[in-house]
């Protein structure tokens, strides 16, 4: 009964948009400003730009869970590609009066807002393509 519900499930959020594009332009938007905000920040921190180029595609080796299966790495990509984790480590930087910690939460902040910009949102466990600003067909 569970696979029928979950089949089911997953045929809706096909026919359905999980976002309308109202909704979706403020979520890229959004995604825009903050990867404008994190990168004017990093640059004032004085950090390297080369640290930048060299760690800004990291937090994509997330998606290496996907080689455990489809809610591996739904599990591994969100908990990477939230805006949770980056925060808690630039607060614990300020914090901690840390120089070294504050540059690699900004860049990855970055990362995460240049994706929501180009339409890559926290992903469902129908496949990879399956995100909440929508499915592969319905992106714009």
């Amino acid at each position: 009964m569970a696979t029928m519900s979950s089949a089911a499930e997953q045929l809706d959020s096909q026919r359905a948009p999980a976002v309308g594009a109202p909704v979706l332009f403020l979520l890229r938007f959004e995604g825009l400003a903050v990867a404008a905000l994190s990168a004017l920040l990093y640059a004032r921190t004085g950090a390297n730009w080369w640290l930048f180029a060299a760690l800004w595609l990291a937090p994509d080796l997330s998606m290496l869970g996907y080689l455990a299966g489809p809610r591996w790495g739904m599990s591994t990509y969100n908990a990477i590609h939230s805006y949770v984790t980056p925060i808690t480590l630039a607060l614990a930087a300020l914090l901690l009066h840390s120089t070294g910690l504050l540059p690699i939460a900004l860049i990855w902040v970055n990362h995460i807002g240049v994706d929501r910009l180009l339409g890559y949102g926290l992903k469902y466990a129908a496949g990879f393509g399956f995100t909440h600003l929508g499915t592969p067909r319905r992106r714009g």
